[in-house]
């Protein structure tokens, strides 16, 4: 589950400073001149040298009783008193009592959370109460059928079927090669990659690695210039570390759905590596500046770019509906979604129309590797699959 950063004290804080810095000493920052397989080694030794430090030093993340909306301060001292009356006399009366005394007292904090919840209920929201008060909403899916009609049973076959879904090969792909090495690596700074690191919020779910903005912002006080320097390399190099293309997938259902049994119930969450989202950004950071530079981007295109949002996109809508209603025309609106659009991105196309709109070779040669040799870790019924 991880670590929990925030309830390090001060004194963890500078042991877990400490440890890292005896770790480091002994070895040295990547240079100018490095290769993709040092790269790789770089992004897994700070991935295994950070986990071992935070495992000396911070507390893991279980998930337990106390977990719980409805634990409080006399529920802990409840407990506390089941465990001194279990450790005087195992079987005693005073145990027994004690013990049923702690249960009435969850029963009751359920009974003022639920009961609390409700009254704060508005309009619609009384239907999604209503849901959670339905029992098949918590039970486990006996059998999920994809939209064929096949039928699955067992995990690993649950796996398989979610697996195709979400993740789907794409077999129709482009030949490419990849151009010489380009130079935007030049553009990488210290900046750049505090940007793309502090934009991000420590409420994201972490990766593989467990390891969370919240660990990752203590390397950087700790080795920035560790930090920056793997974020150059990797770009200069085109070596999207493999450790950064783990995911895991984890299933969840779509609300509000009549037959859980379906496939198209249940949508997967992607978790990938904090630290390679890090360097995801400053990617896209540049590949942004430079499609603004070169103005490569349609007039049209409101996503991803800075000044812009999908209320500027709103307001030209309406504007031009209201510029048709005033001229005596009918305005209609054209509304797509494209199925697993991310999921299904053809890398050896994607590569070539890079190569023809002539970006920068370290963005398409990082971009390949990132597209490249990706794996997933489902988790389904909070199980991981192997």
């Amino acid at each position: 589950m991880g670590w929990n950063i925030a309830a390090m004290t001060e004194e963890d804080a500078k042991a877990a400073e400490k440890l890292w810095m005896e770790l480091a000493k002994e070895r040295a920052h990547l240079d100018a001149e490095c290769t993709a397989d040092e790269v790789e080694q770089e992004a897994a030794w700070c991935q295994d040298a950070m986990g071992n430090v935070l495992d000396a030093t911070a507390k893991k993340i279980r998930i337990c009783a106390k977990s719980k909306r409805w634990w409080n301060a006399d529920i802990r001292e409840r407990r506390k008193a089941v465990g001194r009356e279990k450790r005087r006399r195992w079987n005693s009366e005073e145990a027994a009592k004690a013990k049923a005394e702690f249960q009435k007292s969850i029963r009751q904090s359920k009974r003022k959370i639920l009961s609390e919840y409700l009254q704060n209920l508005r309009g619609a929201e009384v239907w999604r109460a209503a849901r959670y008060a339905n029992p098949r909403a918590g039970m486990t899916v006996e059998a999920l059928i994809d939209r064929e009609g096949k039928q699955a049973n067992m995990s690993q076959e649950k796996e398989e079927m979610l697996r195709r879904e979400s993740f789907p090969l794409n077999d129709d792909d482009q030949y490419h090669e990849l151009p010489p090495a380009g130079s935007v690596d030049t553009h990488v700074t210290e900046q750049a990659v505090e940007r793309a690191q502090f934009s991000q919020s420590v409420k994201k779910a972490p990766g593989p690695d467990k390891l969370s903005f919240s660990a990752i912002w203590l390397l950087w006080k700790w080795d920035k210039e560790r930090i920056v320097r793997l974020a150059k390399a990797d770009i200069r190099t085109g070596r999207h570390p493999s450790v950064w293309n783990r995911a895991s997938g984890v299933v969840i259902r779509k609300p509000g759905k009549d037959d859980y049994t379906q496939l198209k119930a249940y949508r997967s969450i992607s978790l990938l590596s904090c630290m390679g989202k890090v360097v995801e950004k400053v990617v896209a950071e540049l590949l942004s500046d430079e499609a603004e530079r070169r103005g490569l981007l349609s007039d049209g295109q409101f996503g991803s770019r800075r000044g812009r949002s999908a209320i500027d996109a709103a307001a030209i809508m309406v504007d031009r509906a209201h510029a048709a209603w005033k001229g005596g025309h009918i305005a209609g609106v054209l509304l797509m979604d494209i199925k697993a659009a991310f999921a299904s991105v053809a890398k050896g196309r994607l590569v070539n129309l890079m190569k023809v709109r002539q970006k920068d070779g370290d963005l398409i040669r990082w971009t390949e590797s990132y597209l490249s040799e990706r794996t997933v870790e489902m988790i389904i019924e909070g199980n991981a699959m192997e």
